[in-house]
């Protein structure tokens, strides 16, 4: 006699993972759900489709909900938990990659680099409208031929009495042609350094990448800097080498390992749901051995990174994550989210491919995180040089 169904557990129920979680910390995931579902999820396959997204309007609803820059404080920040904006930015992936990359680069690459190395001007002047989401920030490092090694990047700054002359080109600059101010990292003579560049500074222009079959609900741009005139307060005083730039990639990294698992999180509800719906041979397909096989085996990987996940946020928030840690995460689950995407997609069949579920748009997206913020390969390296202490760049 067959049996009759159970009660379905969530896939992250499975290890009861919200015990490892705080009051506050889940009240927050609780609210970015809930005005994610409300506000971004009904209209994102029409913004992927498009390839457009109101960026401006977005950024104000974001601010409103309080996330940009919601790690930092001071300056209209919230100051929460590592956790806390990891929980987020899963939150937000789960919805889309694209609205949490605008979240990642405006909170944790701009606000966090004139934060970080900025002058209390500087500081007073742009985050307070940007944690409104009144301004918009983007970060210039990327180059057409400096991604993996922004060491050989070409854009420079010269002296000219008191001020600075920018010449150079950045490329795949999320919120680029729209940001209010483009943090620009340049070689001189004294080595890398940032300079803020306001919109509307002459010779400073950001045409927007089209054609895109990834991140099609996000903003990319070039940033063109051809004799960019700027004032000796433009350059970002705390910042000098490239370990400027390249902290303030640590803290997007920490912000992925959680988000990546958001677009997994979606994928794996969609498929659950659709194989309880389906019928194949007069059976639901989630009642066959090799879905369920499917199913479990992306639950476990899951769950797993979300393990991981929550263990680096409770290191970053007591002041102890490493470089090399932040490799793990990101490398481990952008890697395994991937790989629950496309699995996910093999369970919807043709159905996969539409923007009526939103598998393949979480795969085509998860295409670029796998590559942007460090590609798996240099994490790999990176990791690979603390377990050996050799140096496998060069």
């Amino acid at each position: 006699m067959k049996s009759s169904p159970s009660t379905p557990t969530h896939p992250l129920a499975l290890l009861a993972l919200d015990g490892l979680l705080g009051d506050e910390e889940r009240e927050i995931r609780a609210t970015v759900r809930a005005a994610a579902d409300r506000e971004l999820r009904p209209h994102v396959a029409g913004w992927f489709e498009k390839g457009e997204i109101p960026a401006r309007e977005l950024a104000r609803t974001l601010g409103g909900l309080g996330v940009l820059g919601m790690h930092l404080e001071g300056y209209g920040c919230a100051g929460t938990s590592a956790v806390a904006y990891g929980l987020a930015c899963m939150e937000l992936e789960a919805v889309d990659s694209g609205l949490r990359s605008l979240v990642s680069v405006q909170g944790s690459l701009a606000m966090y680099a004139i934060w970080k190395h900025g002058s209390e001007e500087q500081k007073q002047r742009w985050l307070p409208k940007m944690a409104a989401g009144e301004y918009i920030g983007c970060f210039g490092l990327t180059e057409p031929d400096a991604g993996s090694d922004p060491g050989a990047m070409r854009t420079n700054a010269k002296r000219d009495g008191s001020d600075w002359i920018l010449n150079g080109t950045k490329m795949w600059i999320t919120n680029g042609s729209v940001a209010d101010v483009a943090v620009v990292w340049a070689r001189t003579e004294e080595g890398v350094r940032g300079f803020l560049v306001p919109a509307g500074t002459p010779g400073f222009s950001a045409p927007e990448i089209k054609m895109k079959l990834s991140l099609r609900a996000s903003v990319t741009a070039e940033l063109v800097l051809d004799d960019v005139r700027l004032p000796a307060d433009a350059v970002l005083p705390g910042a000098r080498g490239l370990s400027g730039p390249l902290g303030c990639l640590n803290e997007a990294r920490f912000g992925i390992v959680f988000g990546a698992l958001g677009a997994a999180r979606d994928c794996l509800e969609t498929a659950i749901s659709y194989a309880k719906d389906r019928t194949v041979f007069d059976r639901s397909l989630a009642s066959y051995q090799l879905t369920q096989q499917k199913l479990a085996d992306m639950a476990v990987e899951l769950g797993k990174g979300m393990l991981l996940a929550l263990h680096l946020g409770r290191l970053k928030d007591a002041g102890e994550l490493t470089p090399e840690q932040i490799s793990v995460g990101k490398l481990n689950n952008v890697r395994e989210a991937i790989a629950i995407a496309r699995e996910c997609r093999t369970l919807l069949g043709a159905n996969g491919i539409t923007l009526e579920y939103p598998v393949l748009r979480h795969a085509n997206n998860l295409e670029s995180v796998l590559t942007y913020e460090g590609t798996s390969e240099v994490h790999s390296l990176v990791i690979g040089k603390a377990l050996t202490g050799e140096q496998a760049f060069r």
